[in-house]
Parts: C-alpha cells; sequence; structure tokens
C-alpha cells in the first residue's frame, strides 16, 4: 500500500483550526502532563469538505511524526516557543507556527520548566469553545475510531 504524501497546510488551513490545552495531574502518571489538542470543525467555507480538512490535518501528522493513539508516543521535538505572553506551535510548515489562544499560565510554567507536552491531532469535527466534559467526550469517541494521532513536544530554546 502506497501511503499518499500530504502538503503540510498554511496559514488559512490553521486559521480555522480549534486549539484546546490543559494539564492533568493524574495520580497514574505520577507527575502533571500538559495537553495540547488540535481539531478542525465541520465545513464551513465553499472550498471546504471533510476530505480536505482531513488532508489537512494528515500533512501536519505526518510532518511531525505522530502516530495513532493507540501506539507508543513518539517524541515530535522542541516545537513549542514562547517569546513573552505568546506561545504557538512549530507544527511543521516551513515558515509559519500555530499560535495558541492563552494556554494559561499553570500551562506555560510547565513548558517553560522543560516538561513534555502530549499534542493530540483529531480528524474528527471539533467545535470551537467546547467545555472540558466535551473535549473528553470528543478525545473517547475520537480515540475509540482510532481518528486521533500523537506526539510528545517541548520548548524551543533559543
Amino acid at each position: 500500500m502506497i501511503t499518499p504524501i500530504r502538503a503540510v497546510p498554511g496559514p488559512r488551513f490553521t486559521a480555522g483550526c480549534t486549539i484546546s490545552t490543559w494539564m492533568h495531574t493524574g495520580e497514574r502518571l505520577g507527575m502533571p502532563l500538559g495537553y495540547l489538542l488540535i481539531g478542525y470543525g465541520p465545513p464551513e467555507l465553499p472550498n471546504e469538505s471533510p476530505d480536505s480538512i482531513e488532508d489537512g490535518l494528515m500533512g501536519m501528522v505526518a510532518a511531525m511524526g505522530m502516530r495513532p493513539v493507540v501506539e507508543q508516543v513518539p517524541e515530535c521535538g522542541p516545537r513549542l516557543i514562547m517569546n513573552g505572553p505568546i506561545t504557538s506551535f512549530d507544527y511543521g510548515h516551513p515558515e509559519w507556527t500555530l499560535r495558541l489562544p492563552h494556554p494559561g499560565a499553570i500551562w506555560r510554567a510547565h513548558v517553560s520548566a522543560g516538561r513534555p507536552v502530549c499534542v493530540m491531532i483529531g480528524l474528527d469535527p471539533l467545535q470551537t469553545g467546547t467545555s472540558a466534559q466535551c473535549v473528553s467526550a470528543y478525545l473517547e469517541r475520537a480515540c475509540s475510531k482510532g481518528r486521533v494521532y500523537m506526539g510528545a513536544a517541548t520548548l524551543r530554546r533559543f
């Protein structure tokens, strides 16, 4: 089987991405872990379709060497960038990064300390402004269908 080559999308695509960040302090892990979920809502623009959106998201997955959520989480390298109050994410495009809206002080402190963030890309439509419970339900559904890819990213130091 031949794996299709997908382009890494530019800013027109990423402007439509839905982004969620949070911390998990679960006892099973023994330490806090930061999370970053990148998704996309249902098609809204004339040139968007479920297939074109999935191609864009899979271009990001391929560029970062992410793996399905059921596999071992690969290291994706230093992709988180913090410059003053602005936090962005290098998703593999040669020129552009994805700005993360308000990840929160605790999440930023976690990243600043050099701790990893679990990055997930969900292929099923993800609405903007969803609550923590909705994100949790989304992940449960999408993971059970094999529609989430994962990788671990850290802070890029300049």
